[in-house]
């Protein structure tokens, strides 16, 4: 028995890699090019190919992990025996644990037997309509792969093959009405020395159709909970299953969880070599769906399919990891929290000759304290003054966690996408102390080097669009948090005070809240607060 090691290969150029997925789990049989990790650097992501068949004896990699050129990924066992057990995943079903012979590659021609497969006892049904045929002329199936499936009044039955074997004909098409004893497929079989070359007439009367009902699937407990789910939310339809689900690579077992649940097998993103859809492609796809159901129904209709290439040349590019992560949230949020978004302006003239008067001590402590950390105070001092901003509504949605503590976010555009750190304690700390874990965070952010830790336990969150431009936007709630706050372009406009108009340094706000937990009474009183305590330094110390 030989093992080796797989390293990381040479990574064109890149310096390190995150590890976003692990394709392969220890004990399984891999071929040659299988993906066995997907990386992803700042500009791309790709998959790892295994440069040897085996059978995978350690992993050293941890999604997250970065890693470099020369790196070990994981330990393989490329024994000859190995190589011979590992067949192509495109003809290894999920449940064969038994060996398939090769027929190109056997020593010796094999001998063969032609069977005949006839519809079995329908349990007292006179005719059953055939809805799809699950095989085509020249498949290689194993003995108990699905060859047909038939539906009756009461229940839908699939005929599994009584050997293992090549199918040489198939007599019957959808949509025939289908006997007891009628002739589906003829089957050419494999005749082993250990056995005889046919079953005995009692076998072949044991062979009975499965019922595909949630009763009796193996998956009986994730079906169950998917219907108590269903029968919650009471959706209108099934997703309908379409005819092209049989042009999808996927094994027996796969296809009757699918046609069970009614899932068009089209539509799943596939997760295995070659394409092949997992299981597990099928539960993430059922899951999602029923999530969404939960949340809005049925009532959004899908963005329709377009072909953008017939306008002209497109470039399609996957989103990064972060990028979907954000794209997730701020839908989520957007679907779940019925928005309220108010406007208002706050006079920082006064707070920017006071900024101007410390450059010199900037300068000393090499700390540049920008508007963001005034704005960061005054919001501290509106959270504890006006309570209902600093709460969360509980997942059920029937209590109010009201906290205790003044932890601020501030979103950071970085090239890998939106990030929001979080600054703890804000109402305790002073300016200097804000204004250093401000850039240490926002450096961090940009550099993705921020801990898990330091993106959590917000109670609300700063947007600020800064130097970029703009006079107002309507940011959405960062969720669980109740209340967010966009800064636009401070400009100059001319004010009219004591008689006369003068120019000021005027500061666009928006604040968005989830009109659940505040309500417009509370949302004007802490907007307020916040304009007043920037245009009034004085109140910081009150």
């Amino acid at each position: 028995m030989a093992n080796e090691k797989i390293l990381i290969p040479d990574l064109g150029g890149a310096d390190g890699v995150e590890v976003i997925e692990i394709s392969v789990s220890v004990g399984d049989k891999i071929d040659k090019d299988q993906t066995i990790i997907v990386v992803e650097s700042d500009k791309a992501s790709m998959d790892i190919p295994s440069p040897e068949p085996g059978e995978v004896i350690s992993i050293s990699v941890n999604e997250g992990d970065e890693v470099k050129e020369g790196d070990i990924i994981l330990e393989l066992s490329t024994s000859s025996e190995v190589e011979e057990l590992s067949p192509s995943k495109q003809t290894q079903t999920e449940e064969v644990k038994e060996d398939i012979i090769d027929y190109e590659t056997a020593s010796s021609p094999p001998k063969t037997n032609t069977e005949i497969v006839l519809v079995p006892d329908l349990g007292g049904a006179d005719k059953v309509e055939l809805i799809e045929v699950l095989v085509g002329v020249g498949e290689r199936v194993n003995e108990g792969d699905g060859i047909i499936l038939m539906e009756s009044d009461k229940a839908s039955m699939e005929l599994p093959s009584p050997f293992t074997g090549v199918i040489l004909s198939l007599e019957v098409k959808e949509g025939d009405l289908l006997a007891e004893g009628d002739k589906v497929a003829d089957l050419e079989v494999l005749v082993s020395q250990n056995e005889k070359s046919s079953k005995s007439k009692s076998d072949e009367a044991e062979q009975v159709p499965v019922i595909t009902s949630p009763e009796t699937l193996k998956d009986n407990e994730f079906i169950e909970q998917t219907k108590e789910i269903q029968e919650e939310t009471k959706p209108e339809k099934k997703i309908v299953a379409q005819q092209n689900s049989k042009d999808v690579h996927a094994g027996p077992a796969v296809r009757k969880l699918a046609r069970e649940l009614g899932v068009d097998l089209s539509k799943i993103n596939a997760s295995g070599s070659r394409g092949r859809i997992a299981k597990q492609d099928l539960y993430d796809y059922v899951k999602n769906q029923v999530s969404g159901s939960s949340s809005v129904g049925n009532a959004i209709p899908n963005v329709p399919a377009i072909d953008f290439s017939q306008f002209g040349d497109i470039l399609v590019e996957p989103m990064s990891k972060l990028h979907n992560i954000t794209a997730t949230n701020m839908h989520r949020s957007w679907l779940n929290v019925p928005h309220v978004t108010q406007f208002d302006e706050a006079d920082i003239t006064d707070l920017e000759i006071f900024r101007s008067s410390l450059k010199e001590e900037m300068k000393k402590r090499e700390i540049k304290i920008t508007p963001l950390a005034f704005i960061m105070k005054a919001v501290a001092h509106s959270l504890l003054s006006n309570p209902s901003f600093n709460t969360s509504i509980s997942e059920d949605g029937k209590s109010i966690i009201h906290k205790k503590y003044v932890n601020i976010g501030m979103a950071v555009d970085t090239p890998a996408g939106l990030m929001v750190p979080v600054i703890r304690d804000v109402d305790r700390k002073g300016l200097w102390e804000l204004s250093k874990e401000i850039i240490d965070l926002a450096t961090k952010a940009k550099e993705r080097k921020l801990k898990p830790i330091e993106m959590q336990g917000g109670c609300f969150t700063i947007s600020s669009l800064g130097g970029i431009g703009g006079t107002g936007f309507t940011p959405i709630v960062n969720t669980p948090e109740v209340g967010i706050l966009g800064v636009s372009k401070l400009t100059i406009k001319p004010v009219f005070v004591d008689g006369e108009f003068v120019p000021r340094k005027i500061l666009p706000l928006s604040l968005s809240y989830d009109h659940r937990a505040v309500n417009g009474g509370d949302a004007g009183r802490f907007m307020t607060s916040i304009v007043d305590t920037l245009q009034e330094l004085k109140r910081l110390s009150l």
